[in-house]
Protein backbone atom coordinates (compact mmCIF):
# COMPACT_ATOMS: atom_id res chain seq x y z
CA UNK A 1 0.00 0.00 0.00
CA UNK A 2 1.55 3.35 -1.02
CA UNK A 3 2.46 5.93 1.58
CA UNK A 4 1.41 9.24 -0.10
CA UNK A 5 3.39 10.90 2.72
CA UNK A 6 0.45 10.18 4.99
CA UNK A 7 -2.01 12.18 2.87
CA UNK A 8 -5.02 10.64 1.15
CA UNK A 9 -5.22 10.78 -2.65
CA UNK A 10 -7.97 9.33 -4.85
CA UNK A 11 -5.53 6.97 -6.55
CA UNK A 12 -6.94 4.48 -9.06
CA UNK A 13 -5.37 1.86 -6.83
CA UNK A 14 -8.16 2.57 -4.31
CA UNK A 15 -11.08 3.18 -6.68
CA UNK A 16 -13.83 0.88 -7.85
CA UNK A 17 -15.75 1.32 -11.11
CA UNK A 18 -17.97 4.06 -9.65
CA UNK A 19 -14.95 6.18 -8.77
CA UNK A 20 -15.39 5.83 -5.00
CA UNK A 21 -12.70 4.28 -2.85
CA UNK A 22 -12.81 0.50 -2.52
CA UNK A 23 -11.73 -0.42 0.06
CA UNK A 24 -12.37 2.83 1.96
CA UNK A 25 -9.34 5.11 2.32
CA UNK A 26 -7.41 4.50 5.54
CA UNK A 27 -7.49 8.23 6.30
CA UNK A 28 -8.15 9.65 9.76
CA UNK A 29 -9.37 13.22 10.27
CA UNK A 30 -8.69 14.76 13.70
CA UNK A 31 -10.94 17.66 14.74
CA UNK A 32 -10.41 20.68 16.97
CA UNK A 33 -9.56 20.37 20.65
CA UNK A 34 -7.88 22.41 23.35
CA UNK A 35 -4.43 23.81 22.57
CA UNK A 36 -2.19 26.23 24.45
CA UNK A 37 -4.14 29.47 24.62
CA UNK A 38 -7.63 28.07 23.93
CA UNK A 39 -9.62 25.98 21.51
CA UNK A 40 -8.62 25.33 17.89
CA UNK A 41 -10.51 24.97 14.59
CA UNK A 42 -7.72 22.99 12.94
CA UNK A 43 -8.51 19.66 11.26
CA UNK A 44 -5.52 17.35 10.74
CA UNK A 45 -5.16 14.21 8.63
CA UNK A 46 -3.11 11.06 8.70
CA UNK A 47 -3.12 7.73 6.87
CA UNK A 48 -3.54 5.13 9.63
CA UNK A 49 -1.64 2.46 7.70
CA UNK A 50 1.72 4.27 7.83
CA UNK A 51 3.60 5.71 10.81
CA UNK A 52 4.35 9.44 10.82
CA UNK A 53 3.13 12.89 11.79
CA UNK A 54 -0.26 14.45 11.05
CA UNK A 55 -0.65 17.26 8.49
CA UNK A 56 -3.18 20.01 7.84
CA UNK A 57 -6.50 19.10 6.17
CA UNK A 58 -8.70 22.18 6.69
CA UNK A 59 -10.69 24.06 9.33
CA UNK A 60 -13.89 23.80 11.33
CA UNK A 61 -16.18 26.83 11.08
CA UNK A 62 -15.13 27.82 14.62
CA UNK A 63 -12.61 26.81 17.28
CA UNK A 64 -14.14 24.05 19.42
CA UNK A 65 -13.30 21.38 21.96
CA UNK A 66 -15.42 18.33 22.77
CA UNK A 67 -16.73 17.79 19.24
CA UNK A 68 -18.18 14.46 18.07
CA UNK A 69 -17.00 12.78 14.86
CA UNK A 70 -18.23 9.98 12.58
CA UNK A 71 -17.93 9.05 8.92
CA UNK A 72 -18.97 7.03 5.91
CA UNK A 73 -16.49 5.97 3.20
CA UNK A 74 -16.82 9.37 1.50
CA UNK A 75 -17.90 11.91 4.12
CA UNK A 76 -16.77 12.82 7.65
CA UNK A 77 -19.22 14.58 9.97
CA UNK A 78 -18.48 16.51 13.14
CA UNK A 79 -20.95 18.09 15.55
CA UNK A 80 -21.32 20.04 18.75
CA UNK A 81 -18.58 21.08 21.12
CA UNK A 82 -17.19 24.52 21.79
CA UNK A 83 -16.74 26.50 24.98
CA UNK A 84 -20.44 26.89 25.74
CA UNK A 85 -21.32 24.01 23.38
CA UNK A 86 -23.08 24.38 20.04
CA UNK A 87 -25.69 22.56 17.94
CA UNK A 88 -23.68 22.88 14.71
CA UNK A 89 -23.22 19.84 12.43
CA UNK A 90 -20.58 20.11 9.66
CA UNK A 91 -19.08 17.75 7.09
CA UNK A 92 -15.95 17.16 5.03
CA UNK A 93 -15.23 15.03 1.95
CA UNK A 94 -12.07 12.96 1.37
CA UNK A 95 -10.49 15.97 -0.35
CA UNK A 96 -8.72 18.52 1.86
CA UNK A 97 -10.73 21.65 2.60
CA UNK A 98 -12.84 23.49 5.15
CA UNK A 99 -16.10 22.42 6.78
CA UNK A 100 -19.48 22.68 5.01
CA UNK A 101 -22.70 23.21 6.98
CA UNK A 102 -24.82 20.05 7.42
CA UNK A 103 -27.58 21.10 9.84
CA UNK A 104 -28.22 21.29 13.57
CA UNK A 105 -28.40 18.96 16.55
CA UNK A 106 -31.67 18.90 18.48
CA UNK A 107 -29.88 20.76 21.29
CA UNK A 108 -26.49 22.33 22.03
CA UNK A 109 -24.24 19.45 22.96
CA UNK A 110 -20.61 18.46 23.52
CA UNK A 111 -18.50 15.68 25.02
CA UNK A 112 -20.81 13.09 23.44
CA UNK A 113 -20.34 9.65 21.89
CA UNK A 114 -20.69 9.06 18.16
CA UNK A 115 -20.93 6.07 15.81
CA UNK A 116 -21.93 5.22 12.24
CA UNK A 117 -22.70 2.31 9.94
CA UNK A 118 -21.88 4.20 6.75
CA UNK A 119 -25.49 5.26 6.17
CA UNK A 120 -26.58 6.62 9.53
CA UNK A 121 -24.64 8.46 12.22
CA UNK A 122 -25.58 8.74 15.90
CA UNK A 123 -24.62 11.16 18.70
CA UNK A 124 -25.21 9.92 22.26
CA UNK A 125 -25.28 11.65 25.63
CA UNK A 126 -22.99 14.53 26.46
CA UNK A 127 -23.09 17.91 28.13
CA UNK A 128 -25.88 20.38 27.36
CA UNK A 129 -27.25 23.46 29.08
CA UNK A 130 -25.26 22.97 32.27
CA UNK A 131 -26.15 19.29 32.75
CA UNK A 132 -25.60 15.84 31.30
CA UNK A 133 -28.06 14.24 28.90
CA UNK A 134 -29.11 10.70 27.96
CA UNK A 135 -30.43 11.72 24.52
CA UNK A 136 -29.37 9.82 21.36
CA UNK A 137 -29.76 11.67 18.03
CA UNK A 138 -29.23 10.50 14.45
CA UNK A 139 -28.54 11.80 10.96
CA UNK A 140 -28.36 10.34 7.45
CA UNK A 141 -24.73 10.93 6.49
CA UNK A 142 -25.14 11.25 2.70
CA UNK A 143 -27.75 14.01 3.01
CA UNK A 144 -27.89 17.27 4.93
CA UNK A 145 -30.42 18.40 7.53
CA UNK A 146 -31.08 18.52 11.24
CA UNK A 147 -30.62 15.59 13.60
CA UNK A 148 -33.66 13.61 14.81
CA UNK A 149 -34.41 11.86 18.09
CA UNK A 150 -33.27 8.22 18.25
CA UNK A 151 -33.86 7.23 21.88
CA UNK A 152 -32.06 7.37 25.23
CA UNK A 153 -28.95 5.93 26.83
CA UNK A 154 -29.46 3.83 29.98
CA UNK A 155 -27.82 6.62 31.99
CA UNK A 156 -27.30 10.35 31.41
CA UNK A 157 -23.58 11.11 31.21
CA UNK A 158 -20.96 13.20 29.46
CA UNK A 159 -17.22 12.90 28.82
CA UNK A 160 -17.99 9.52 27.28
CA UNK A 161 -17.13 8.05 23.93
CA UNK A 162 -18.70 5.83 21.32
CA UNK A 163 -16.57 5.24 18.29
CA UNK A 164 -16.84 1.47 18.75
CA UNK A 165 -19.31 0.11 16.24
CA UNK A 166 -19.92 -2.75 13.87
CA UNK A 167 -22.04 -2.33 10.73
CA UNK A 168 -25.09 -3.05 12.90
CA UNK A 169 -24.38 -2.07 16.51
CA UNK A 170 -23.00 0.99 18.35
CA UNK A 171 -21.41 0.93 21.79
CA UNK A 172 -21.06 3.86 24.22
CA UNK A 173 -18.59 3.49 27.07
CA UNK A 174 -17.92 5.13 30.43
CA UNK A 175 -18.45 8.82 31.07
CA UNK A 176 -19.25 11.11 33.97
CA UNK A 177 -22.53 10.36 35.78
CA UNK A 178 -23.40 13.75 37.30
CA UNK A 179 -26.44 12.34 39.14
CA UNK A 180 -24.18 10.18 41.27
CA UNK A 181 -21.01 12.29 40.92
CA UNK A 182 -19.22 9.20 39.64
CA UNK A 183 -17.00 7.99 36.82
CA UNK A 184 -19.15 5.39 35.13
CA UNK A 185 -18.17 1.85 34.15
CA UNK A 186 -21.38 1.46 32.07
CA UNK A 187 -21.27 0.13 28.52
CA UNK A 188 -24.46 0.66 26.48
CA UNK A 189 -25.39 -0.64 23.04
CA UNK A 190 -28.06 -0.10 20.41
CA UNK A 191 -28.79 -1.09 16.81
CA UNK A 192 -27.80 1.81 14.54
CA UNK A 193 -30.32 1.17 11.72
CA UNK A 194 -33.33 1.24 14.06
CA UNK A 195 -34.46 3.70 16.72
CA UNK A 196 -35.08 3.05 20.39
CA UNK A 197 -33.39 3.15 23.77
CA UNK A 198 -29.96 1.73 24.48
CA UNK A 199 -29.54 -1.47 26.48
CA UNK A 200 -26.96 -2.56 29.03
CA UNK A 201 -23.96 -4.34 27.50
CA UNK A 202 -21.71 -4.84 30.53
CA UNK A 203 -19.02 -2.95 32.47
CA UNK A 204 -15.58 -1.51 31.83
CA UNK A 205 -12.69 -2.93 33.87
CA UNK A 206 -12.63 0.38 35.77
CA UNK A 207 -15.09 3.28 35.78
CA UNK A 208 -13.79 6.39 34.02
CA UNK A 209 -14.72 9.49 32.05
CA UNK A 210 -12.74 11.24 29.27
CA UNK A 211 -12.47 7.91 27.46
CA UNK A 212 -12.04 7.51 23.73
CA UNK A 213 -12.64 4.35 21.74
CA UNK A 214 -12.12 2.65 18.39
CA UNK A 215 -13.03 -0.61 16.72
CA UNK A 216 -12.75 -3.15 13.98
CA UNK A 217 -16.05 -4.60 12.76
CA UNK A 218 -15.95 -7.17 15.58
CA UNK A 219 -13.98 -5.72 18.50
CA UNK A 220 -14.29 -2.41 20.37
CA UNK A 221 -11.46 -0.95 22.44
CA UNK A 222 -11.90 1.67 25.21
CA UNK A 223 -8.94 4.01 25.67
CA UNK A 224 -7.66 5.66 28.86
CA UNK A 225 -9.83 8.05 30.86
CA UNK A 226 -10.17 9.90 34.15
CA UNK A 227 -10.63 7.62 37.17
CA UNK A 228 -12.36 8.16 40.53
CA UNK A 229 -8.97 8.40 42.29
CA UNK A 230 -8.13 11.56 40.32
CA UNK A 231 -5.61 9.89 38.06
CA UNK A 232 -5.86 9.30 34.33
CA UNK A 233 -5.65 5.67 33.27
CA UNK A 234 -3.21 3.96 30.92
CA UNK A 235 -5.83 1.21 30.54
CA UNK A 236 -6.94 -0.32 27.25
CA UNK A 237 -9.83 -2.78 27.49
CA UNK A 238 -11.96 -4.48 24.86
CA UNK A 239 -15.29 -6.13 24.14
CA UNK A 240 -16.68 -8.27 21.33
CA UNK A 241 -19.31 -5.99 19.80
CA UNK A 242 -21.77 -8.69 18.67
CA UNK A 243 -22.04 -10.14 22.20
CA UNK A 244 -22.66 -8.66 25.62
CA UNK A 245 -20.53 -8.89 28.73
CA UNK A 246 -17.81 -7.11 30.70
CA UNK A 247 -14.67 -5.67 29.12
CA UNK A 248 -11.36 -7.53 29.19
CA UNK A 249 -7.87 -6.07 29.60
CA UNK A 250 -6.15 -5.36 26.25
CA UNK A 251 -2.88 -3.73 27.33
CA UNK A 252 -1.47 -0.35 28.32
CA UNK A 253 -1.08 3.08 26.76
CA UNK A 254 2.28 4.89 26.76
CA UNK A 255 1.06 6.86 29.82
CA UNK A 256 -2.10 7.56 31.80
CA UNK A 257 -4.25 9.87 29.66
CA UNK A 258 -7.74 11.26 29.13
CA UNK A 259 -9.37 13.45 26.52
CA UNK A 260 -7.75 11.71 23.55
CA UNK A 261 -9.37 10.84 20.23
CA UNK A 262 -9.70 7.30 18.88
CA UNK A 263 -10.36 6.01 15.38
CA UNK A 264 -9.29 3.10 13.21
CA UNK A 265 -9.13 1.02 10.11
CA UNK A 266 -10.39 -2.56 10.36
CA UNK A 267 -6.89 -3.54 11.49
CA UNK A 268 -5.18 -0.66 13.29
CA UNK A 269 -6.40 1.72 15.98
CA UNK A 270 -5.07 5.29 16.17
CA UNK A 271 -5.10 7.31 19.41
CA UNK A 272 -4.26 11.02 19.15
CA UNK A 273 -3.54 13.78 21.65
CA UNK A 274 -4.60 13.74 25.33
CA UNK A 275 -3.96 15.25 28.73
CA UNK A 276 -2.05 13.51 31.54
CA UNK A 277 -2.89 13.52 35.25
CA UNK A 278 -0.46 16.36 35.97
CA UNK A 279 -2.16 18.55 33.33
CA UNK A 280 0.46 18.03 30.62
CA UNK A 281 -1.14 18.14 27.17
CA UNK A 282 0.29 15.79 24.54
CA UNK A 283 0.80 15.82 20.78
CA UNK A 284 1.57 12.11 20.79
CA UNK A 285 -0.18 9.67 18.44
CA UNK A 286 -0.23 5.99 19.46
CA UNK A 287 -1.42 2.85 17.71
CA UNK A 288 -2.57 -0.69 18.44
CA UNK A 289 -3.42 -3.76 16.36
CA UNK A 290 -7.09 -4.31 17.21
CA UNK A 291 -7.31 -8.08 16.61
CA UNK A 292 -4.47 -8.81 19.04
CA UNK A 293 -3.77 -7.63 22.57
CA UNK A 294 -0.75 -5.72 23.81
CA UNK A 295 0.55 -2.29 24.65
CA UNK A 296 0.20 0.80 22.46
CA UNK A 297 3.20 1.97 20.41
CA UNK A 298 4.36 5.36 19.20
CA UNK A 299 2.89 6.42 15.83
CA UNK A 300 3.97 10.05 15.34
CA UNK A 301 2.87 13.53 16.39
CA UNK A 302 0.08 16.03 15.91
CA UNK A 303 0.98 19.58 14.87
CA UNK A 304 0.43 20.80 18.45
CA UNK A 305 -0.38 19.51 21.94
CA UNK A 306 -4.16 18.92 22.09
CA UNK A 307 -6.85 17.30 24.20
CA UNK A 308 -10.66 17.04 24.14
CA UNK A 309 -10.41 16.48 20.40
CA UNK A 310 -12.27 13.98 18.18
CA UNK A 311 -11.45 11.83 15.16
CA UNK A 312 -12.99 9.58 12.57
CA UNK A 313 -11.76 7.47 9.66
CA UNK A 314 -13.19 6.81 6.21
CA UNK A 315 -12.34 3.13 6.78
CA UNK A 316 -13.48 2.42 10.35
CA UNK A 317 -15.04 -0.75 11.78
CA UNK A 318 -18.67 0.26 11.27
CA UNK A 319 -18.23 0.31 7.50
CA UNK A 320 -17.16 -3.31 6.91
Amino acid sequence: MPNYNGVWSLSTQYQNTTGWPSPPPPLALIFGGVISGGNTNVVEQRLITTLGDASDFGDLSSARKGTNALSSTTRAVTSGGGTGDTNVIEFFSTSAGNATDFGDLTQNQGMSASASNGTRGTFSGGYTGGSTTNVIQFITIASTGDASDFGDLTLARDLLDGGSCSPTRAISVGGYDSGNDARSNVIDYFTIASTGNAQDFGDLTVGRSETSSLSSSTRGVAVGGYKADGNRANVLDYVTIASTGNATDFGDLLSGIGGSSGTSTLIRGLISGAIETDGTALNVMQYITIASTGNAQDFGNLSATKYYLSASSFGHGGLA
